[in-house]
């Protein structure tokens, strides 16, 4: 059986188990909610510029990968249907930015780093699952083998595409990336997943949060944390101790309590967060999922957006879109 044969037939289970978790959280995924799904997918859409990027943000190719994984979490596929368009139009700007010796995804005009690269690898690996596009696969070979090339002494990634110290917020990126690929049928170095699982597990503190750089000192905080519970479960530690004391450190900060200890990157940490509890399941996830809907319907703007200080609107409402489709699991990614 080919790559490309494996590749559909996991994709098919998926989508097949998938319909049972759709269903099942039809009670929790509202008519509010489905509307603010589509409201923001509607600005996206009007966001996607001419050459496919989104937005005028400083780093076009993660907010566009990311407006991407959007539209396809949505169960939307490049080419066909609403949001077909836009997709092939997304799909075909991130292919213009993979360099061809590399495979690193970079933009002339506004360089790159590995979070860029990170999220245009995760959009490839999810569209390529639901598109046979060969110049998506030819990509997406290179995009990994980079990805794999530099990978740190300790086990994770940093910024620049090279062997560095492990940052466990690249790290997730490059993490969540190899898995899609995998997903979909490109071969993935099985010793980088595991250094990948000794480094995460190297950060986390007593408190069950995760410090920043591996081998540094370093305390926990919210974001980083829900990255690292998703980096566990990613590379396929279901039900270690370490996950347990890292869901029980990120359920401290329930959105909307006043107790919560998140004050900046909060996009990014509930992005990750949802992933965590979704994956995790039974209360974690009964208790999250409305908790962190009905703070991300707080932030709707009129338009459909949503609102963030630091990096925009098409970032903000990329994210939202992502966080309130999590359970319709149409992304193999998300697949429990």
């Amino acid at each position: 059986m080919t790559l490309r044969a494996i590749a559909c037939l996991f994709l098919a289970m998926t989508i097949a188990l998938c319909a049972v978790a759709e269903e099942q959280s039809d009670s929790m995924v509202t008519p509010e909610i489905r509307r603010a799904i589509d409201e923001g997918l509607d600005y996206l859409a009007s966001r996607v510029g001419p050459d496919g990027s989104v937005g005028t943000a400083s780093s076009p190719i993660a907010v566009t990968a990311l407006a991407g994984t959007a539209f396809l979490a949505g169960g939307y596929v490049p080419g066909k249907g609403k949001y077909g368009r836009e997709l092939d139009k997304i799909k075909d700007y991130i292919l213009s930015c993979v360099h061809e010796t590399s495979g690193y995804v970079s933009s002339s005009r506004f360089g790159g780093n590995m979070y860029s690269h990170g999220f245009a690898t995760l959009f490839l690996a999810e569209a390529y699952g639901m598109t046979p596009d060969p110049r998506v696969e030819e990509a997406l070979r290179k995009a990994v083998k980079l990805i794999e090339q530099c990978q740190g002494d300790l086990g994770g990634w940093r910024y620049d595409p090279k062997p560095s110290e492990s940052d466990i917020s690249v790290t997730i990126c490059q993490v969540m990336a190899l898995r899609a690929a995998r997903n979909a049928g490109i071969p993935v170095d099985q010793k980088v997943i595991e250094k990948a699982l000794e480094c995460v597990k190297s950060c986390q503190n007593t408190d069950g949060g995760f410090k920043y750089i591996a081998g540094q000192q370093g305390g926990s905080a919210f974001p980083r944390s829900a990255a690292g519970v998703c980096i566990l479960y990613y590379v396929g530690d279901y039900g270690s101790s370490e996950i347990t004391a890292g869901l029980k450190y990120i359920a401290q900060s329930l959105p909307g309590d006043q107790r919560s200890d998140i004050s900046s990157h909060v996009w990014y940490g509930y992005y990750y967060a949802t992933q965590a509890m979704y994956q995790a399941g039974g209360e974690y996830w009964n208790k999250w999922y409305p908790a962190v809907c009905k703070w991300v319907l707080t932030q709707r703007d009129r338009n459909g957006s949503y609102r963030d200080s630091s990096y925009g609107s098409d970032y903000a409402t990329a994210m939202a879109t992502i966080i309130l489709q999590v359970p319709l699991c149409y992304l193999p990614i998300f697949s429990r």
